[in-house]
């Protein structure tokens, strides 16, 4: 049975794992004693060996030997390898008690789908999660002791009441030299099938459902019976045990007090009980010993996973939520505090502290910058509105070639990309317009475009097509002056949008 002791460490305080120490069930001290004094007793026994039964040379050969061990037992890495064993196996411990097949969702789910207040009605959903409770029995009783001492055969199971006798020959006659666990599922998905037809599953949807829960229930079944039959690689094992049994094998020897007057560096004490040596074998290999439990926790040792308890508890709750809760609800009713702006639960005099204590809003939400810090600054070289900014900046990037000026496609692109983008006024947008207008006739008398006529580089006009007509210029207004044209830069970059869409809308 699982020892919990986590009331006792709800609270750090002074000496808070200390009264840890004293409890035996589940300690250190059941698991390692015998090996303790197994050890302690042939140290002993060297000890006295060469104090009174070997002679001057077998104690000088002795002492040799003493000093060989305990120099070349440091090169065997015990803290390397079995730091990482250890961590595998606590690992892999936990996963295997997140694969426990739970049906808390499954029941709500069967509870919620499966319908009907009479006696059929309550068979398909005790059925249903008695399948599923079959199911978890079949794949327990195949990799834990507990269970399998507490079902040794089917008709254990059948007595149990988790399999009737019909289901039994059913479950025998199906010809498969495998472990079965899997059949109930089957069940469970027939049997929901049925309840579909009959319409005690009112839609798809909700039989996809109850099918997608059953799905993750036998997935953890099936995660079970993997993790028993996929150990951690034996060469792994035996490689830590090894390790740690050569390295103390080597300490019994290499650990032993020498005589002072031998002159022996670091052999100037001599005691008989080596204080730091068992110090160092209850570490190592207390350490060994936590893999050793937790590697199979399907045993009997005081921290395995209680599983009976598990087969019991999920029985009684699968049972009553599908029967006994089954469409049991309590009148509604407003609650406590349905007019109340903030809800808010009350507080017991030893939870009142709370209330004085601000909620959390960030980790930077206390943090304060002086006014000036506060300000914002406009880029270095920017004087005008952003939007201008913005429009300069796109006119600097479009490429000029041979052949375009202002008074051609380009200079209206630009025209056009600059009233977008920029605050102008209703008079210059206008004469923008009447610009762009005038230069697709004749050629323009405002000076808009002279600095680039004069470099040789306007734009042919674009001959029209056979029988098209000449676009109609727009009413006269007042000419305006366009900022030159920038030195050509070459092509324009691929990322750059084209205004060419909305230069025909405009023009249309």
């Amino acid at each position: 049975m699982t020892v919990t002791y986590t009331a006792r460490v709800a609270n750090a305080r002074f000496g808070g794992f200390s009264q840890l120490l004293l409890l035996w069930r589940g300690s250190i001290y059941k698991l390692l004693w015998r090996e303790l004094l197994c050890f302690l007793a042939l140290y002993m026994a060297l000890s006295a060996a060469y104090r009174f039964v070997l002679t001057e040379g077998q104690k000088r050969y002795f002492e040799k030997l003493v000093i060989y061990c305990d120099q070349y037992a440091s090169l065997i890495p015990v803290s390397f390898v079995l730091g990482f064993y250890v961590t595998l196996v606590v690992h892999r411990w936990w996963n295997q008690y997140l694969c426990m097949p739970l049906p808390d969702a499954l029941m709500c789910v069967v509870a919620g789908t499966v319908h009907g207040r009479d006696e059929r009605g309550r068979l398909y959903r005790r059925t249903l999660m008695r399948y599923a409770g079959l199911s978890a029995v079949l794949i327990l009783r195949s990799v834990s002791t507990a269970v399998f001492k507490r079902f040794p055969t089917i008709d254990h199971v059948v007595e149990a009441g988790f399999m009737t006798r019909e289901e039994r020959k059913k479950f025998e006659n199906l010809n498969s030299s495998y472990n079965k666990y899997w059949v109930p599922c089957v069940w469970f998905s027939n049997l929901a099938a049925q309840a579909r037809r009959e319409g005690r599953i009112r839609d798809n949807s909700a039989l996809k459902l109850l099918l997608e829960e059953l799905t993750v229930f036998r997935s953890k079944c099936g995660m079970l019976f993997h993790y028993d039959w996929i150990s951690v690689p034996l060469v792994y094992t035996q490689v830590v045990t090894i390790a740690v049994y050569s390295y103390f094998l080597a300490c019994l020897i290499g650990r032993q007090f020498l005589d002072p007057a031998q002159g022996y560096q670091g052999h100037n004490l001599d005691l008989c009980v080596p204080i730091f040596t068992l110090l160092q074998f209850f570490f190592y290999a207390g350490w060994l010993k936590v893999a050793e439990q937790l590697i199979n926790p399907f045993g009997e040792d005081d921290d395995d996973f209680e599983t009976n308890f598990l087969i019991d508890r999920n029985f009684q709750v699968s049972m009553l939520a599908v029967d006994e809760m089954y469409d049991d609800l309590a009148m509604l009713e407003k609650d406590l505090y349905w007019d109340a702006t903030e809800a808010r639960a009350p507080y017991t005099a030893a939870t009142a502290f709370l209330l004085q204590q601000p909620s959390f809003q960030g980790s930077t939400f206390d943090i304060t910058l002086p006014k000036e810090d506060m300000q914002f600054q406009r880029l270095d070289g920017v004087d005008g509105p952003l939007g201008e900014a913005h429009g300069d900046f796109l006119q600097r990037l479009l490429p000029v070639g041979a052949g375009m000026a202002a008074g051609g496609l380009l200079g209206r692109r630009l025209s056009l990309m600059r009233r977008k983008n920029s605050c102008v006024s209703e008079t210059s947008t206008a004469a923008s317009c009447a610009c762009a207008g005038a230069l697709d006739g004749a050629a323009p008398e405002c000076g808009c475009g002279d600095q680039l006529l004069e470099s040789g580089l306007r734009e042919p006009e674009p001959e029209l097509p056979a029988g098209s007509e000449l676009p109609v210029p727009g009413p006269a207004v007042e000419p305006f002056t366009t900022v030159p044209m920038p030195a050509p830069r070459g092509p324009a970059p691929p990322w750059l949008p084209s205004p060419i869409g909305e230069e025909e809308e405009s023009l249309a």
